[in-house]
């Protein structure tokens, strides 16, 4: 789909590579700039999943020459992708001023968990951070347990990353018809806020609280997990009242009064304190094979592994295996898209020799 774009990424962490794996994904040429020495800190110092289908060459940032590297190979590219702190790109003398000098129609992303500007630009921060100052983390628990999210998901990935791509996305179809380039501050802040609309838009019916477990999504008893008895657990989600009731009605409680009143939360605890006994009486297993086939939009909470194997998931071929790491395919999918496998991740600096040479071919052109 992007054949034809050229990213450079410069080597960070989390949803920049994230965002930069998408473009390779979809088809762009992402070269990475890796650093010459690996990072310091607990995340592998090799290139990894998040690096699949890209190019790598290795250089100094802070030596003219590979500066002047990196800016020729700017030049040449469509788009950029960075994520380090405000300034950082600027001390190096490749912020967007030297860059959309050297390449007018560049698509500059910038990627950070508060912004380019604020309070908070230069405080450190990190996906739970994002999330807990946006008031995205504000309702991802059950009443009276702390807010807990699956891990790098809403913030990294969801308010981050995808953001980032899109917004680049959005520019380069503009800078292809004007030929003028421009900078997409992407801040998880940002989008992880921009994320709560649909959650927000439940204030038109009348059951959307501030206080977390009043609202039509956050502690009803149709709309939680419940722990099976052998320690697996089973996802509840019965909004609409036919589904709701199909459920009622598999799990025996139709003619209970109190269960009918689907939509009063004064009874949503105690009605869940009922189905945490039922669901605690069988396992996953059993839970699972219940609701089969049916429309009570009741799933089992698998893990990766687990997934992986699920007869739905197997057949759609999400998950893949290369060379013992487990990852996801690409998404969405395209009508008429060759069949994908993953792409090899490369080592650093693997093409450093065919990148400069390329510079060169294009400088002697």
């Amino acid at each position: 789909m992007l054949d034809g774009i050229r990213i450079i990424e410069f080597e960070g962490v989390g949803p920049g590579p994230f965002a930069a794996m998408v473009f390779a994904d979809l088809g762009a040429d992402v070269i990475t700039i890796h650093r010459s020495d690996p990072p310091a800190g607990p995340l592998p110092a090799t290139p990894g999943l998040l690096d699949r289908g890209k190019r790598s060459i290795a250089l100094d940032l802070k030596a003219p020459g590979d500066r002047d590297t990196a800016l020729s190979l700017i030049a040449s590219a469509d788009g950029l992708i960075e994520g380090f702190r405000p300034g950082v790109m600027e001390r190096l003398g490749l912020g967007p001023d030297p860059c959309h000098a050297a390449n007018p129609a560049l698509v500059y992303g910038r990627m950070t968990g508060w912004g380019q500007e604020g309070p908070l630009a230069q405080i450190a921060g990190h996906d739970l951070n994002y999330i807990a100052r946006s008031g995205a983390l504000w309702y991802a628990s059950a009443p009276g347990d702390a807010p807990m999210t699956p891990p790098t998901v809403v913030g990294d990935i969801g308010g981050g990353a995808l953001y980032l791509a899109i917004g680049m996305l959005a520019a380069l179809h503009k800078a292809k018809a004007t030929g003028c380039g421009t900078v997409v501050d992407a801040a998880i802040v940002d989008g992880s806020a921009h994320m709560m609309n649909l959650f927000m838009a439940l204030g038109d019916t009348g059951l959307f609280s501030m206080q977390r477990g009043r609202s039509l999504l956050d502690g009803p008893h149709w709309s939680r997990t419940y722990r099976t008895s052998d320690g697996g657990f089973m996802s509840v989600q019965c909004l609409e009242p036919k589904f709701y009731a199909q459920f009622l009605d598999r799990i025996g409680l139709a003619r209970d009064p109190d269960f009918g009143r689907q939509f009063d939360p004064e009874l949503w605890t105690a009605l869940g304190e009922r189905l945490e006994t039922l669901f605690a009486s069988e396992s996953r297993a059993h839970w699972t094979e219940l609701f089969r086939g049916t429309d009570c939009c009741v799933s089992p909470v698998l893990d990766p592994l687990e997934a992986a194997r699920d007869p739905h998931m197997a057949s759609r071929r999400t998950w893949r295996d290369r060379d013992g790491h487990l990852q996801a395919a690409p998404a969405p999918r395209f009508a008429g898209a060759p069949a994908w496998e993953p792409p090899p991740s490369p080592k650093r600096g693997e093409h450093t020799d065919e990148i400069l040479a390329e510079l060169a071919t294009k400088a002697d052109g």
